[in-house]
């Protein structure tokens, strides 16, 4: 039951403790709105004279990548709880749609980009089980 919660939970739980305020901005100018996904994580200067800057909107978007991964691995497997577990996913989109169009801080690019991770979570884990259950039937004449 445990592993029919869909992952891209967590994303969408961390940009919501985003909106509270608890990830800061350095990067914020006196009186500017503070965006705190624009803040800092990694600062590398790269061998080519290049800047190398990682913020965290840039790594929830890498984490929400990597959990859209495991979610399509996951549809591949064929068990009782497959059915909850697109179920829980659909679920998931329809609430990063209603944040999305209600909550002004959700509002952003970051949060966009992480509803459209989740519709491709949707639609794959659809798409890959009705192409395994095609192969789990035999038509014979």
């Amino acid at each position: 039951m445990l592993a029919s919660i869909p992952l891209l939970v967590i994303p969408f739980i961390l940009y919501n403790i985003g909106l509270t305020g608890v990830v800061g901005n350095g990067n914020a100018a006196a009186g500017a709105p503070a965006d705190p996904w624009q803040t800092e994580i990694v600062h590398l200067n790269m061998m080519s004279g290049g800047v190398f800057t990682l913020t965290f909107a840039d790594a929830l978007i890498v984490l929400g990548l990597v959990l859209l991964l495991i979610e399509i691995f996951k549809s591949t497997r064929a068990s009782n709880w497959s059915i909850v577990d697109h179920l829980l996913s659909t679920v998931m989109f329809i609430a990063y749609l209603v944040e999305f169009l209600l909550v002004r801080g959700a509002a952003h690019s970051v949060f966009f980009i992480l509803m459209g991770i989740s519709l491709v979570d949707v639609f794959s884990g659809f798409a890959v089980s009705v192409r395994a259950a095609r192969r789990d039937i035999s038509v014979t004449e």
